[in-house]
């Protein structure tokens, strides 16, 4: 199953705002006259006029409907906006999903959705028409559950994600959506967590890494996280980590509640490891580099996929950029991550049935650790070593094969053999929720049609095939 075309016009919601957004309305001062606000309003042929302070900075709102049922013969035409403007004002993130503009719109039955930058100034609007177009009246349904508390959104992502395939969205794009979903969720709690503090000490940065950072994680994803500090003179750490140590807590524990387990193996920043200072990641991804074994071998898997999710975009560049300096002086890295990777099996048994990974009696699959995740590490480790530095498996297939290191035949084999993984575990874990249970990465292969148990025993094929030739090219193993 391909995973590049669309068949769904619901595709629009796995994008940013910014990609759908019009130009924005006359911004003005609170206290311009009522009068020249309108005539601002029908000069630009917009639908409303936002109040802005000094800055630029969103204070309120004024629509054509205000105009009508508020303003005509009640208030002066003299007298300031700020008297006839609605305020405060719901307004949403450039970078947000489509999806959350969408839930607010009907939340709150608005007709215009101000989008603003980190600073809170205006950069586009949102219209309720054009916005709700594209999406059916079922996909409505879930997407008004997106708008409530953090937990309750993560809850209501299966019901998303069950609509987007019921409407052809291939499973790589309905990935796209939760993935989308569970990095908006990160970024709002991160929100919430600053709110309970101070202004920081230094600026910083929230990193995702693991399935997040890859842009693939799922229903059931746990934390992978950490903290990029801004550097800062040694004599200053016990003020700045005593800042950062409960912020970090309170970050991971809302994460938790929020339907983010706690990570099993402390990938977290409230664990002083994912907390560092852009100097000093860079030194401890050196330390993994010259160490290659044990838990520095897996640290630096699970490290190796991170992106910044919040903060200086800049700074997830240089660390990456540093990161592919050092890979490129220490190969023997890649070879042990190889090798550790190795150890990863793939779900088929000799005879070319499934293997079984269930404890007791049952017989399930687990698609995640012996289908998913070997392709994913052999792609990971191939474009490190080609120098191609994007995060997610699908990119990094892409890379390769522009790079000559993959024929078109193989990369288009592998990426559909990814689609078909992804869209079976992706209905697997639909199926787990529906039916009360956590999301789970074991699967009845018995139970699926024989055309998709082909297509699962051709995808499986695939990826052994590219994980075994891969870390034989770094290890010298014979397969």
């Amino acid at each position: 199953m391909p995973g590049s075309t669309a068949t769904s016009p619901a595709i629009a919601l796995v994008g940013a705002v910014a990609e759908a957004m019009a130009r924005p309305p006359p911004c003005l001062a609170p206290a311009t006259p009522l009068g020249a606000a309108i005539a601002a309003m029908g000069a630009a042929r917009a639908s409303c006029v936002l109040g802005v302070d000094g800055d630029g900075r969103l204070l309120g709102i004024l629509t054509e409907q205000d105009v009508a049922r508020r303003v005509t013969f009640r208030i002066p035409a003299e007298a300031p906006l700020a008297a006839a403007m609605s305020a405060p004002v719901i307004a949403c993130g450039a970078q947000e999903g489509m999806w959350r503009a969408v839930a607010l719109l009907r939340a709150h039955r608005l007709r215009h959705l101000p989008v603003v930058d980190a600073a809170g100034r205006c950069v586009g609007l949102l219209h309720r028409a054009e916005a709700l177009a594209a999406v059916s009246s079922r996909m409505l349904t879930h997407l008004d559950a997106l708008s409530g508390a953090d937990d309750a959104v993560k809850r209501a992502q299966a019901g998303v994600a069950a609509a987007l395939l019921d409407e052809g969205l291939p499973a790589p794009d309905a990935m796209t959506l939760v993935n989308g979903i569970n990095l908006d969720l990160h970024r709002h709690v991160l929100a919430r967590a600053l709110a309970e503090a101070p202004p920081p000490p230094v600026p910083f940065a929230l990193l995702v890494m693991g399935s997040l950072g890859r842009g693939e994680s799922l229903l059931a994803p746990d934390q992978d996280n950490g903290l990029i500090l801004d550097d800062y003179p040694d004599a200053e750490h016990a003020v700045v980590d005593a800042w950062f140590r409960p912020v970090a807590s309170r970050f991971c524990a809302m994460l938790d509640a929020a339907g983010f387990e706690f990570c099993k193996g402390g990938v977290m920043a409230q664990n002083p490891l994912w907390r560092k200072t852009r100097r000093q990641w860079c030194a401890q991804f050196d330390g993994w580099a010259r160490r290659r074994r044990g838990a520095a071998l897996l640290f630096a898997d699970i490290f190796l996929d991170f992106r910044v999710a919040e903060g200086a975009a800049a700074w997830g560049e240089e660390l990456r950029r540093h990161v592919g300096q050092t890979l490129e002086e220490q190969p023997a890295m890649l070879a042990a991550l190889a090798a550790q990777n190795s150890q990863l099996g793939i779900g088929l048994t000799f005879w070319g049935g499934f293997a079984d990974d269930e404890p007791g009696p049952g017989t399930r699959t687990d698609l995640k650790l012996h289908g998913l995740m070997p392709l994913v590490a052999a792609a990971r480790l191939a474009a490190l070593s080609a120098g191609v530095m994007a995060c997610g498996t699908p990119e990094r297939l892409v890379g390769l094969a522009a790079l000559g290191r993959l024929s078109a035949a193989e990369g288009a084999r592998l990426q559909a053999g990814f689609a078909t993984l992804l869209d079976i575990l992706l209905r697997q874990q639909l199926a787990d929720h529906a039916e009360g249970l956590a999301p789970g990465n074991l699967v009845d292969t018995a139970a699926l049609p024989e055309v998709r148990r082909k297509a699962l025993r051709d995808a499986l094929r695939a990826a052994r095939g590219f994980a075994n030739a891969t870390f034989a090219g770094f290890t010298g193993r014979v397969w």
